[in-house]
């Protein structure tokens, strides 16, 4: 894993293609400082988008229920393995340090109950 200082130029139009590509992804906002100690915002869920307005000097984490801003972000690091991206850090004004993980939905069989038996497809066939 390799962090990766971004210029404040590329921000908007990195983020914005980011968001295309990791709708839905499960991520975790993690918040840290000297003031707050360590906070967990958000834990694992779906990503809707990230944006940065650069009016407002603001970057926003949409999630599924929890809509995260970053007030005037200072520095954005991105931490890509092996070609993908498995986090981002922002820092804010204050030192705030904002560290969103992501990952991808577990993929899991349905549930039992949900398959369609054996039994109940000879029955059927009958």
């Amino acid at each position: 894993m390799a962090l990766q200082k971004l210029d404040k130029a590329e921000w908007h139009s990195f983020l914005d293609y980011l968001s295309k590509g990791l709708v839905g992804k499960h991520t975790e906002i993690e918040v840290t400082s000297l003031a707050l100690g360590q906070q967990i915002e958000a834990k694992w869920l779906p990503l809707l988008g990230i944006v940065y307005d650069h009016k407002d000097d603001v970057i926003e984490i949409a999630l599924e229920g929890v809509d995260h801003m970053v007030n005037r972000p200072r520095e954005l690091y991105v931490d890509l393995a092996v070609g993908n991206l498995a986090s981002l850090e922002i820092v804010d004004a204050d030192d705030n340090r904002q560290i969103i993980t992501l990952r991808d939905p577990l993929m899991l069989p349905p549930p039992p109950e949900a398959r369609p038996s054996a039994q109940q497809g000879q029955e059927r066939s009958r």
